[in-house]
């Protein structure tokens, strides 16, 4: 797999999905992240059968700390 950005149109060539602890209530917006790879899969919580974004592992470490530090504008 390459170790930039790219989607899959199925998620199920991945196992180990994990939800975030942060993700509840009824919002619906929950992600979830497939360990153990050189590639971080990413996923909608709702769609399991559906779509993965490919995205490599500087890049999701990058986007994680954006949203810890709060410095994405949205």
């Amino acid at each position: 797999m390459a170790s930039t950005e790219h989607p899959l149109s199925d998620s199920s060539v991945f196992v180990g999905w994990h939800k975030s602890s942060y993700s509840g209530g009824s919002q619906g917006e929950c992600l979830e992240v497939a360990r153990g790879y050189d590639v971080v899969p990413v996923r909608d919580s709702k769609v399991t059968d559906g779509p993965t974004v490919v995205a490599s592992a500087a890049s999701w470490s990058a986007f994680v700390t954006a949203v810890r530090n709060g410095s994405l504008d949205v």
